[in-house]
């Protein structure tokens, strides 16, 4: 029998059984934490990631550098970890440009780029908590966010 050749499976062997009995929740080390999750969805709705279109469904993950679209009768509303509320109406499209909730280290921020279309925000934990740290963008201005809830409008391509 030969053991040095055992030996050099035994290592990857027993980490694939650890992470399997770990409940085979297994995610590449790149991939950003989840930022927010799909509350409603209706008509054509989808995240677009690193290139991948997914359609928006209830429960669906949405994480740091996501862009939400909707299509002409499609609406997609989200909560995000700090209780933010967002909704995009048809025709929409924002990106989830930075999204960082860590209270136990101090550090907030959110900011929200729209590109077109319209959305409807309530703002959670972060606006106050540290109201500098939240800011929404749009092609023409920058809303900074201090507690409180809007609806904006950009029209666009």
């Amino acid at each position: 029998m030969n053991f040095n050749r055992i030996g050099k499976l035994f290592v990857p062997l027993a980490t694939i059984f650890i992470l399997l009995s770990m409940g085979g929740n297994v995610s590449p080390v790149c991939a950003s934490p989840t930022v927010a999750t799909v509350q409603k969805a209706s008509g054509t709705a989808a995240i677009v990631r690193q290139g991948q279109t997914m359609s928006a469904t209830v429960g669906l993950e949405i994480r740091e550098n996501d862009t939400l679209r909707t299509g002409p009768n499609g609406s997609i509303g989200v909560i995000f970890r700090d209780d933010t509320l967002l909704s995009l109406g048809p025709e929409s499209a924002l990106v989830i440009d930075k999204f960082v909730f860590a209270p136990g280290e101090g550090k907030f921020s959110i900011v929200l780029r729209m590109i077109r279309g319209t959305a409807a925000y309530l703002s959670g934990l972060i606006s106050k908590l540290a109201p500098d740290s939240a800011h929404f963008e749009t092609p023409t201005a920058s809303i900074g966010i201090r507690g409180t809830r809007f609806v904006v409008r950009v029209e666009g391509k």
